[in-house]
Parts: structure tokens; C-alpha cells; sequence
């Protein structure tokens, strides 16, 4: 982390720590990836320094406008030789966003280079869970295709971890997150990019991508054929309302299901070019509630145990604006835990309020 003047801050440069203003509430919430907006807001609270990441959210090291050729230099030694979470991430983002613009260009897919690019991140966060907390906030919309396909991967490995599959298994479900969204290289750009929601017949081509991604890796050694399938079934729903065959219950493969809901997940969480992104456990709810039916229980129960199974005592931020602490999570509960308020030291059990939720983890 870095401690930056106002005046060398520059647009994708990522928020370590809440900027405060005068409010209990942070005026720039701690990983925020700041843009143009977020610059005069500094100004007007008359805010001089703050804290960010060694690395901005294109993957690039920090190199202070202020500082002599010198120092950058040296900078960028230590950054390189950081091995932070963020920094491995972002490289990761930067390393596979060069593969699918290959993939654009009619290049084969280097499962062996994917393979290389995903395994170290995922080892990482399965040390460490609550990486998984922040993924959300480096997606930016432009970069939006490259964040979703290694934060699937990430989240799927760790499902699968979860329902006991075996580290093989892991490995080539991790493969079929990172790589069940590489039929997308095979759409117009002008639909990629397109900042309004997407006509009938531009939804008929993105949806074509499941089966491009196939064709593009059904030759390969290097993946199982269930890791094939997962990146044609993952639109596939349960209850035969997915694409592109409409299939239903068990003929769906286990590991489509679980790069399914992680899909889901990622894209609710993440900032997109026509959509806002939402607070983890407002989406979590939204899983356990709303798509019921979807997919299989054992799997929804995957991803809420992964995310929703926090420790006593973990920080929180509530969408009330209030901070607090967990001091129990039910069984049967795992988004809405009991909050221990940390001004009035009030017991809140979430449980029963409907419309309040988490809205950020600190670990």
C-alpha cells in the first residue's frame, strides 16, 4: 500500500483504506476503484493524502507523475516483487484479457497458458477466503469479460472444493470457469461493448457463445469431457428455463451447475455496461430466495456456505450505513447473522429485518 498526495492520484488507482469524511460513514468506501467522480469528491471534502493499492485495476504498477525517473524505477522493482493478492489478480486479469483478445484474432486456445494464469490465484484464495470478498470491486465495465471469467473460475474451484470433489476435479472445474465464457471472443465487439440493454437478435448472438465455446475446445487433451460440457451447459437451469438445450435436473453435469450459479454470482456482484453492481449478501439472498428451483441444492448451498459463512467477530458495514461485528451466523441463516452494532452495542439479528443485509466485509 501506498500513501499517494491528491494531486499524484490518478483515474484506476484502488481505495486500501475508507476515506472519511466528517459522517460515520466513509465518503470513499475502502476498495473502490476511482474514477473521474470520485477525484472532485476528494476535492470538495478537502481530503490531501490517502491510501492505495501498489497496483491499479488494469494490472499497471503506481508510478507517481511527481516522482524522478529514478524512483519509479525502483518502485516498480518492489512492486514486482510484491506478491499481495491484488497484485496477483490484477496480473492475472491483464495476462488473460491477452489470451481472449487471441481468441478474437482466431488464435487456438492455450488451455496449458490458462491452466498457468489461474492455478496460482485460486491456491491463493483457497488459503485465504475472504479474498473473494473484494473480487467484485476491481470489475470495471470495460474490463468486465476478463474480471468474470477468472473470478468464476476462482468461485467455482471453491464450490467444488466445498462438495468434495477431488483436487483433479477441482483443477479442471476451475479450467471450465476460466474458459466458459471464451465463445464470447466469437461475438460482434459492437455487442460486447454496447452500453443499452441488448436487442432480441443480440441476445441470439451472445447466447450462441456457449456452443462456439465448445467448438473452440472440444479438441483439446488437456480438458475432461464433463470440463467441455460445463462450458456448453452453463446457462442450463434446472427447472429447463436455460439455454441452449433446455435441459433439466440430473442432465445437467454437476460441474455446469456449479459454474452456473458462479456465473450468476459474479455478474450480480460486478459493475457492468448496462447494469449497477450489488452488495454480496443482497445477491446472496437473491440466490437462496428468488432462484430457487434453478439449481441444485447442494450446489446453492455451496456458495452460500463459501460466502455467507462468516467468523465471530468479522467487520461488517450494513446497508443502514451502521458498522458492526458478527457474533452469530444460524444454520439455516447464513446471509442474515446476528450484528453486534458497534456504537450502541445492539444485538440486530438480520434475520428478521427483510430489507437490511451486509454490505461489505472486512477482514
Amino acid at each position: 500500500m501506498l500513501k499517494v498526495h491528491r494531486s499524484e492520484i490518478q483515474v484506476g488507482c484502488i481505495v486500501a483504506e475508507d476515506i472519511m469524511g466528517m459522517a460515520a460513514s466513509p465518503i470513499i468506501p475502502k476498495n473502490t476503484v476511482l474514477e473521474e467522480g470520485h477525484l472532485e469528491i476528494l476535492q470538495a471534502f478537502h481530503i490531501t493524502e490517502i491510501i492505495i493499492e501498489k497496483t491499479k485495476v488494469d494490472g499497471s504498477p503506481f508510478r507517481s507523475p511527481l516522482s524522478s525517473d529514478n524512483t519509479n524505477d525502483q518502485e516498480e522493482t518492489n512492486q514486482h516483487e510484491s506478491s499481495s493478492f491484488i497484485d496477483l489478480y490484477l496480473k492475472t486479469i491483464s495476462e488473460f484479457k491477452k489470451e481472449f483478445m487471441n481468441w478474437q484474432s482466431g488464435t487456438t486456445v492455450n488451455v496449458a497458458r490458462v491452466r498457468e494464469l489461474i492455478l496460482p490465484v485460486i491456491q491463493t484464495v483457497e488459503q485465504n477466503h475472504s479474498y473473494i470478498y473484494s473480487l467484485h470491486h476491481y470489475s470495471t465495465k470495460k474490463d468486465y469479460l476478463y474480471h468474470h471469467a477468472v473470478a468464476v473460475s476462482i468461485i467455482s474451484a471453491l464450490i467444488g472444493k466445498r462438495v468434495g470433489l477431488s483436487r483433479g476435479q477441482v483443477n479442471q472445474l476451475a479450467l471450465a470457469g476460466a474458459l466458459a465464457d471464451c465463445g464470447m471472443a466469437k461475438v460482434s465487439p459492437h455487442i460486447l461493448n454496447k452500453e443499452q440493454p441488448l436487442s432480441e437478435s443480440e441476445f441470439k448472438e451472445v447466447k450462441l457463445h456457449t456452443a462456439n465455446g465448445y467448438k473452440m475446445v472440444k479438441d483439446t487433451p488437456l480438458l475432461k469431457a464433463e470440463t467441455k460440457l460445463a462450458i456448453f451447459q452453463h446457462h442450463e437451469r434446472f427447472d429447463g428455463t436455460g439455454y441452449p438445450s433446455s435441459e433439466r435436473n440430473e442432465r445437467i453435469h454437476l460441474y455446469s451447475q456449479i459454474v452456473g450459479i458462479a456465473d450468476v454470482f459474479h455478474a450480480m456482484t460486478s459493475e457492468r455496461i448496462y447494469r449497477s453492481k450489488q452488495p454480496i449478501f443482497k445477491v446472496l439472498d437473491m440466490i437462496s430466495k428468488d432462484l430457487f428451483g434453478k439449481f441444485d441444492i447442494k450446489v446453492v448451498n455451496g456458495i452460500l456456505q463459501i460466502l455467507g459463512d462468516l467468523r465471530t467477530g468479522t467487520s461488517v458495514r450494513l446497508s443502514t450505513g451502521q458498522y458492526g461485528e458478527v457474533m452469530y451466523t444460524k444454520p439455516n441463516a447464513h446471509t442474515k447473522p446476528i450484528i453486534k452494532i458497534k456504537k450502541t452495542e445492539e444485538l440486530v439479528d438480520l434475520s428478521k429485518h427483510k430489507d437490511m443485509y451486509i454490505s461489505e466485509v472486512f477482514m
